[in-house]
């Protein structure tokens, strides 16, 4: 365990990667009920 265990949090953060143990956006996954919002909304 530590910097050299790529399946530790540590490990991944040493590493530069993102898995299990280290989700790249984890508020992302969070909320699944919340509403998705617009990438374009229409401008008037």
């Amino acid at each position: 365990m530590g910097k050299g265990d790529r399946k530790t949090r540590r490990g991944k953060i040493y590493a530069g990667s993102f898995g299990k143990s280290r989700p790249k956006h984890p508020a992302r996954h969070n909320s699944k009920s919340a509403p998705a919002k617009a990438k374009h909304p229409t401008r008037k």
